[in-house]
């Protein structure tokens, strides 16, 4: 096991801020989630922390060991899957096994434990290229690959981005059985919020600044709004006049209802508001927010 430092890490593509003064640790055993928008900062992130670029300024420390300085043992301890699929498209599912562990001068059997149930998943498909599997096959793939060599620490820029719920499912169910057999840590960014809510603690990151950390029901307890859910007979009216009530700080769609975030105490005065616009079979419900509004919220603050 290992920890992660990132103190105040800062990186510039000319004009452009991609990360802020950035700082936050990672602790060891835990899976620690990186959430934010595209463009927030994410994936300069992982490269900096996976030694492939450097910071302008700040530094990231692993196990004590400086990203800047100490590249070549930080690669030997850390496993990293990119957001895009990086494996070798024309080699088999077991050629490609075979390259990783070369890689590092290990034998797969010597490791097979620890990928043997993400693997045998596999067995049937190891003779097909790379190229030939479904997406929840590759995610399968490219973490047996990041895993082969026994990293201490795993890097996951948005695996799961594009794959189906169920594959979904299946690699947290893998994360989670990692972290308890093995005690990796492990280090995932992710678009999906329910995806946030299985992580231990979670960094909101905005335009390059960390906007919260924390775990999600530290996030969710200190959201300090009024939320409604909201409905009516008009639903393609409701959230443009919504946006009209005196008490609004901001409303937004969130699946068949309209989540109102609101300085109102009571549901009678957004009642008495809807009424006067003519709605009609109104359902208000003063909710608990999820991760998600969370993330509206201090996104919409910024």
């Amino acid at each position: 096991m290992v920890d992660v430092s990132i103190n105040n890490v800062s990186k510039s593509y000319g004009k452009l801020v991609a990360l802020d003064e950035v700082g936050f640790n990672v602790n060891k055993g835990e899976i620690f989630g990186l959430i934010g928008p595209d463009g927030a900062g994410k994936s300069t992130l992982f490269k900096i922390i996976s030694t492939l670029i450097l910071p302008d300024s700040g530094n990231v420390k692993i196990d004590n060991l400086d990203t800047n300085k100490d590249y070549k043992k930080i690669r030997q301890i850390l496993g990293y899957m990119p957001q895009s699929f990086s494996l070798y498209m024309d080699l088999t599912v077991e050629e490609n096994l075979n390259f990783f562990a070369d890689v590092f001068n290990v034998k797969v059997e010597e490791n097979y434990f620890l990928i043997k149930d993400i693997f045998k998943q596999l067995q049937d498909f190891k003779n097909f290229t790379a190229a030939s599997l479904s997406g929840g096959m590759k995610q399968k793939l490219a973490l047996s690959c990041a895993l082969i060599h026994q990293p201490k620490l795993l890097l996951l820029d948005e695996p799961t981005f594009g794959v189906d719920p169920i594959s979904r499912f299946d690699f947290w169910q893998n994360l989670k059985q990692l972290k308890e057999q093995f005690g990796l840590t492990i280090i995932v960014s992710t678009a999906y919020m329910d995806e946030a809510e299985l992580c231990d603690r979670i960094a909101f990151l905005h335009k390059g600044k960390l906007m919260a950390l924390g775990t999600p029901q530290q996030i969710i307890d200190d959201f300090d709004k009024h939320l409604y859910a909201v409905s009516s007979d008009r639903m393609n009216d409701l959230i443009k006049e919504l946006k009209e009530f005196e008490n609004k700080i901001q409303s937004y769609s969130f699946g068949d209802t309209v989540h109102l975030v609101s300085t109102a105490e009571t549901k009678k005065q957004i009642e008495e508001f809807l009424l006067k616009k003519g709605h009609k079979n109104i359902k208000i419900d003063k909710i608990e927010p999820t991760i998600e509004d969370c993330f509206i919220d201090i996104t919409y603050k910024k």
